[in-house]
């Protein structure tokens, strides 16, 4: 049995580090690994998380392993991570480049920033293992030191899988199933999701092609980005869009699910994504994808949407239309997608990768 600590700032639901960090737990649990996750703040009671500051404790029991999971700047778990005496695996997600968050929070943008020299400086440590959500990512730990020889990519774990054995809501199927065409992007409310540039698409699309169609943007909403928040319901005021776009906040499984089932297009405009776990969903979930390709969306969507190399919303609202008009090419793109899924991105298939490259350090 190895004794394995995986560190992750915070651990909450709906959040796509937190599912893959839980999966991790689960999965090296199930093959006997006495596995534990350490993070600042959980809101998560099953499994039992553990303090990052009671770290030191289980490393002084002789852990075999720690993987550290780096999204964001991270200093007490850095400096656990630098004092660390076993053998360490970095999961890398991407940090998000502070300019993004510019004006709009200080603290945030500072947080990134500190989130890239970080990883430089792990990139440049030669830990044992270095994890990559994507081939976008892992060109980035490449080209600041790492060793091609001792990283790989593997995608992150998800709850894609669990929406066939959930049920839905019946409450949003009850308030969004009708002769509304409906537009969905999932994701947390933040500046590099490209949300200015979805909203005038849909617009374009609303006012050019179907005035009954709504535009439901699933996702949290953080404190910290609340004048991007604000500006983005200005700009939906401005556009008269007030009935049309829904703000959902953060939702249940059941929930996500559910506003999968009643939407007809996936959309997203993201200028920066490490990987995008949304788009797996919609691939599981046979809807189909238009999306600006910046970063890792190519890379994760191949073949199974609609891509542009611009964030032009007329583009964007063409596509949509494009899907909403022509079912034989639409229900093509959802085969696609669900292809794909089931090529790359079923937990299972990311199971074996991981074990694989965990093979070397166990």
């Amino acid at each position: 049995m190895t004794r394995i600590a995986i560190l992750t700032p915070t651990v909450t639901t709906g959040d796509a580090v937190s599912n893959d960090a839980l999966t991790m737990r689960r999965v090296l649990a199930a093959r006997g690994h006495d596995a534990q996750i350490y993070a600042e703040g959980w809101t998560v009671t099953e499994p039992a998380i553990r303090s990052i500051f009671d770290f030191g404790s289980f490393t002084g029991d002789g852990a075999h392993l720690l993987i550290y999971h780096h999204s964001i700047g991270w200093d007490a778990g850095f400096e656990e991570l630098r004092s660390a005496r076993c053998k360490v695996a970095i999961k890398y997600h991407n940090i998000t480049p502070p300019e993004f968050f510019a004006g709009i929070s200080p603290a945030f943008e500072q947080r990134c920033r500190n989130g890239k020299k970080q990883m430089q400086e792990m990139a440049r440590a030669g830990h044992a293992l270095y994890l990559a959500d994507s081939a976008y990512n892992l060109k980035e730990l490449l080209a600041e030191g790492v060793e091609k020889s001792n990283a790989f990519v593997v995608p992150p774990f998800h709850h894609a899988d669990r929406f066939s054995s959930l049920l839905a809501d019946f409450d949003v199927l009850d308030s969004y199933r009708d002769d509304y065409a409906n537009v969905l992007m999932v994701g947390r409310v933040s500046p590099n999701k490209g949300h200015v540039a979805l909203i005038e698409a849909f617009a374009s699309y609303r006012y050019r092609y179907n005035s009954r169609s709504r535009l439901l943007i699933v996702g949290g909403e953080e404190v910290s980005f609340r004048d991007y928040s604000a500006h983005l319901r200005e700009l939906i005021d401005l556009l008269w869009l007030q009935q049309a776009v829904v703000f959902t906040g953060e939702v249940s499984d059941a929930e996500l699910k559910s506003y999968y089932l009643v939407s007809h297009v996936f959309a997203t405009a993201s200028e920066h994504e490490g990987f995008c776990v949304p788009l797996v969903e919609a691939m599981a979930m046979n809807v189909p994808i238009v999306a600006y390709s910046s970063s890792a969306i190519p890379e994760t969507v191949g073949d199974a949407g609609i891509l542009w190399l611009q964030s032009e919303p007329h583009l964007l609202a063409e596509s949509i239309n494009f899907l909403m008009s022509d079912e034989t090419s639409a229900m093509a793109l959802c085969k696609q997608g669900r292809r794909r899924y089931e090529q790359f991105y079923e937990n299972e298939r990311i199971e074996k990768e991981f074990m694989r490259a965990l093979g070397g350090v166990l």
